[in-house]
């Protein structure tokens, strides 16, 4: 009786999704003496791998990243070029992307956004004049207004306001006390209840008014009509 060899004895799996015979023909790949015959050895083995995987086999980023995996599975020790020409190396696969740093924002003011931070340096970059005190204003209405909605069970009222965007502005954007701050106000706001009553009211009237002048007129036609009856008897 053969002695059978467990899977826990042969060689570990490079990448198991291939499986052990594709592991093996690389090896065997390897022992290839001609140049054009292994070549042509590998890609034949690396079609085998594009047949395996389950989707974007037409892909040609994904058949580069086949032939990735066929040099990682001859860990680098095979002389065969991919389509391209190229050799990749054991450096290539160690690559890791660079750390995308976090924007570094005033934290402090997180809750009007980086939009005002942006609106507030075009206003200091502003020249002194009318056209700059108006953009303080709308700058600062919306600063309230996104407080309202950050924050609905507190009140603020424009002295809060004005005092942050001096803040932020590191005292470049100030406002005097009796400018008031109601430049935007929130949209999509309900009808007053006065609107409403008034509008059903005269729809009400309207109707009422069809209505009596269907039975008036209904009447009259039959009063002269009757009238003439009689005449004409």
């Amino acid at each position: 009786m053969e002695n059978m060899t467990y899977n826990t004895e042969q060689e570990k799996l490079i990448i198991p999704e291939y499986g052990r015979n594709i592991q093996n023909m690389i090896e065997f790949c390897k022992n290839i003496e001609e140049d054009e015959e292994r070549q042509a050895f590998a890609e034949y083995i690396v079609d085998l791998m594009l047949q395996m995987a389950t989707s974007s086999r037409n892909n040609i980023e994904f058949k580069d990243k086949m032939w990735l995996h066929f040099f990682k599975i001859a860990k680098y020790d095979i002389k065969v070029t991919t389509p391209a020409g190229e050799v990749p190396k054991s450096e290539e696969s160690q690559l890791r992307p660079l750390k995308v740093e976090y924007p570094k924002n005033n934290s402090a003011y997180r809750h009007y956004g980086q939009f005002v931070r942006k609106l507030v340096d075009k206003a200091i970059a502003m020249e002194e004049g009318p056209k700059k005190e108006e953009f303080k204003n709308i700058i600062g209405s919306y600063m309230k207004l996104a407080y309202k909605n950050w924050s609905r069970e507190h009140y603020v009222n424009d002295e809060v306001i004005k005092g942050e965007l001096a803040r932020m502005s590191q005292g470049k954007l100030t406002m005097e006390d009796d400018v008031v701050l109601n430049k935007i106000r929130a949209a999509n706001k309900a009808p007053t209840s006065n609107y409403s009553k008034s509008g059903s009211r005269s729809n009400n009237r309207k109707k009422s008014g069809g209505r009596s002048n269907g039975k008036s007129n209904n009447r009259s036609n039959g009063r002269s009509g009757g009238r003439n009856y009689k005449k004409k008897r």
